[in-house]
């Protein structure tokens, strides 16, 4: 498989081909995110590309929306908290200065990150953590990826 899929990423969540799925949800889709500075960042996307903000859903679909990014950020914590003792907390944000589409980032924090990255937004650090190879999603991360996978199971699945 190409990386083509990263040019749509939705569109390839909707065909099957996008990698970084980890669950499809009501409204979109889990993924893991392609770096791993902070392992378990992951991101919720929706599942129609030609929506741009929140506001562009119909109102009936916010909801729903809004139920997903909290179900992938409380499956991220949990998920977090088992595998690192130094996990602190999710940080949920959902800004579209990037990428055209809906997405909501969830940033697990941790009390080994740097003491001036701590009360600071994920996207200060430093450009170098972005592009950092040893930072990019691969094998080493299945074990984060099982585990907010299997979180987000119990999360969604009717009681």
């Amino acid at each position: 498989m190409t990386d083509d899929w990263r040019q749509d990423r939705i569109g390839a969540a909707l065909r099957g081909e996008n990698p970084t799925v980890l669950r499809r949800l009501e409204a979109g889709f889990a993924v893991i995110g392609d770096v791993q500075f902070l392992p378990g960042y992951s991101v919720l996307l929706v599942d129609d590309p030609g929506v741009r903000r929140l506001s562009e859903l119909p109102r009936a679909g916010r909801p729903a929306f809004l139920a997903d990014m909290d179900a992938l950020g409380e499956a991220v914590e949990r998920a977090c908290e088992r595998l690192d003792p130094a996990f602190r907390r999710v940080n949920l944000e959902i800004l579209g200065n990037t990428d055209p589409f809906l997405h909501a980032h969830v940033w697990p924090r941790y009390g080994w990150e740097p003491p001036e990255a701590l009360s600071r937004p994920v996207w200060l650090y430093p450009r170098e953590r972005w592009h950092d190879e040893s930072h990019a999603l691969g094998p080493r991360h299945a074990a984060v990826r099982e585990a907010i996978g299997e979180e987000l199971d119990r999360l969604t699945s009717p009681a």
